[in-house]
């Protein structure tokens, strides 16, 4: 399962201009009072930690938004394995509007390489077996489209973007159908709704899972299962739908769950609590 949204030009130039404008502001006071407008100047920015790089085109836009005379060169892209010290952009041109954009352009780039080294770290930790690796809605406000590219850097696989390209059947949803109303109505009713989406069908207990599979549903999600239900749960699925296991995983316990022989596994920490990759800007001439 891939559902593949590309980072697309106006999703970066409508992200870099709204970071930019949050922290410019009117004008950046500090650069106005001690850099004059016709100093020239030449930086880099690098790594400072081991990591998978992710955000550069953003950073970019973020340099271009305020001043289209910048000249960019990139030293590498996103996807890339960096070590420490390693030149990942290259920025020459008016000293003021590279120390304006400098701290947007970072925070960019720390955040979507945070997503995609701890994305990588799971993806590595699955190596050799079917299994891969999802994202989830637990995004920041916002940046979802960014984290998502992020994720895909890391080589991880995106899940729903959003709740509109997939559907996601939980019990909340059936109880509030109506008395009476059975997983069969809403799975149909999901059909009628948008055909041609996916359906995937939540469920705690291994007694759920006869049920579902007779709605031919393309995916089961297994959540908050332990080991031996999720091996259960796999052979009485036996292929007849693709298996999503969910809820607490970490890097120590998600080889196991794949060896369970689920198709994925979804992991809310690639996001939501990412920790930033330590990039600095220094000024070279």
């Amino acid at each position: 399962m891939s559902l593949m949204h590309e980072l697309t030009p106006a999703i970066i130039r409508e992200a870099a201009s709204r970071a930019l404008g949050e922290d410019r502001g009117p004008a950046d006071i500090t650069t106005m009072a001690c850099v004059a407008p016709e100093v020239r100047g030449k930086a880099r920015i690098f790594a400072k930690e081991p990591c998978v790089l992710a955000g550069l085109s953003v950073a970019e836009q973020v340099f271009r938004e305020q001043d289209p005379g910048l000249e960019l060169e990139r030293a590498s892209g996103d996807g890339a394995f960096l070590h420490p010290g390693e030149t990942v952009l290259h920025i020459s041109g008016s000293a003021s509007s590279i120390l304006t954009a400098e701290r947007c352009a970072l925070n960019f780039i720390q955040q979507l390489s945070g997503v995609a080294t701890r994305t990588r770290l799971f993806v590595d930790a699955v190596a050799g077996t079917s299994c891969h690796i999802l994202d989830t809605r637990k995004t920041v406000p916002g940046l979802r489209a960014l984290q998502k590219y992020a994720v895909r850097c890391g080589g991880g696989t995106n899940h729903r973007f959003g709740l509109y390209d997939m559907f996601l059947l939980k019990d909340n949803h059936l109880a509030l159908m109506g008395p009476g109303a059975t997983l069969a109505d809403a799975v149909a009713a999901a059909r009628r709704l948008k055909p041609e989406a996916r359906v995937e069908v939540e469920v705690d207990r291994l007694d759920q899972i006869a049920e579902v599979l007779a709605q031919n549903v393309d995916q089961i999600l297994l959540d908050n299962m332990t080991l031996e239900q999720m091996r259960d749960a796999v052979s009485l699925i036996a292929g007849r739908a693709k298996t999503e296991a969910s809820g607490n995983m970490t890097l120590e316990r998600v080889r196991d769950v794949a060896a369970t022989g689920v198709d994925f596994i979804s992991v809310g920490a690639l996001t939501h609590s990412v920790q930033a990759i330590d990039f600095s800007l220094e000024m070279v001439g």
